[in-house]
């Protein structure tokens, strides 16, 4: 089964001849009208895939309580440009703001800004988080200058990756072509080497893994990390990247795609379903140190919440819980912090400027 955007991609390529993984992605996601990132609402057990904001209030608390020590930090700069790539329904924010309301000055000092394709989400963000009248921009340079506060949550595992194969011949790119009917999407490989290969950590290109290997690189994700970086180090202020990957590059092939809770084949239906792969952090780290800012993490999930207190709340919330809600909240807190659930998976970097104390959550002194 395909879908319109499928049809018009494989037209492209009938033309245009095959495309690369990260060039698909780029389409599948965010085709001006077609995208699944444009007109989806992926969020929820009626949408495709549940995040953490939307399993407990917990995690977007002890996240709001991290960027307003930060801002502490930083010396209460205001106004401070509040950032958030990829929103989802406004949960995290609209949790974070709701916890740090006591802050002084906190809330008086913030310039809310969302960085949101998807328009049925922006509704509900607007809906959200109405009373901190945010600004919505396409992209994350469309922010205007300023201190920043910046989280992104689930963000950097959707932007494009190239996949490249070692061949007897060396790294061949895995590409995206015709079926045998031509007309159905199917992978395929170039033809020889690529010089896209070149994009490979060295570690990985220059080892003797054996053929078959898989290897990933997403340019999209070390570019952005470096522009983000460089506008910490130029205005002043921190960024906290919560995903799922790995702390170093590895190899092993890690697109996947998910629509309805389930996995399916990454090329069927394209622009109705969602497309990701785990992050390299070690990528991440690598373009935010190139700018000039400097990194803490990654640790896990399950560490980063702990050390902020997040076994402290939950025994608050259960404090005037009836035994039905404590139930919940415990499943909540295990499936945040459980190292089988997203406590491991999950990694966390912050980045920052050189201009504040180390923050909290990377070390048991912090």
């Amino acid at each position: 089964m395909t879908s319109e955007l499928g049809r018009r991609i494989a037209r492209r390529i009938a033309v245009t001849g095959p495309m690369s993984i990260a060039q698909f992605m780029a389409e599948a996601l965010g085709h001006p009208t077609l995208g699944y990132y444009r007109r989806a609402t992926p969020l929820g057990t009626a949408g495709d895939f549940i995040t953490a904001p939307e399993i407990s209030q917990m995690f977007g608390e002890l996240l709001g309580a991290w960027l307003a020590e930060r801002w502490e930090a930083m010396g209460r700069p205001s106004p401070v440009r509040m950032i958030e790539l990829g929103p989802g329904r406004g949960t995290l924010m609209a949790d974070a703001l709701r916890a740090t309301r006591g802050v002084t000055g906190f809330h008086l000092a913030l310039d809310l800004h969302l960085v949101e394709i998807n328009a049925p989400l922006r509704t509900a963000q607007q809906a959200a988080l109405a009373l901190y009248n945010p600004t919505w921009h396409e992209t994350f340079d469309d922010v205007p200058g300023g201190p920043v506060l910046l989280i992104a949550n689930e963000f950097f595992d959707a932007l494009p990756i190239r996949q490249f194969e070692r061949t007897q011949r060396g790294w061949s790119e895995r590409m995206v072509g015709l079926g045998s009917d031509g007309e159905s999407l199917a992978f395929a490989l170039s033809p020889g080497p690529s010089a896209f290969a070149g994009l490979l950590p060295a570690a990985l290109r220059d080892s003797c893994l054996p053929t078959g290997t898989v290897a990933e690189v997403s340019v999209a994700a070390a570019d952005l990390a470096n522009r983000i970086a460089k506008r910490l180090v130029q205005d002043g202020g921190w960024a906290l990247i919560v995903d799922y990957g790995r702390d170093r590059a590895a190899p092993g092939a890690t697109l996947q795609a998910l629509r309805g809770h389930s996995s399916v084949d990454p090329l069927d239906r394209p622009g109705e379903t969602d497309l990701t792969a785990h992050v390299d952090f070690a990528a991440l780290a690598d373009a935010v140190r190139a700018a000039g800012a400097r990194t803490f993490g990654p640790v896990g999930q399950g560490i980063f919440l702990r050390r902020l207190g997040i076994e402290r709340r939950a025994a608050t919330l259960k404090a005037r819980a009836t035994p039905t809600q404590s139930a919940g909240i415990d499943a909540a807190l295990l499936r945040l912090i459980g190292p089988d659930q997203m406590g491991t998976l999950f990694r966390v970097l912050a980045v920052g400027d050189d201009r504040s104390a180390a923050p909290a959550g990377f070390s048991d002194e912090t």
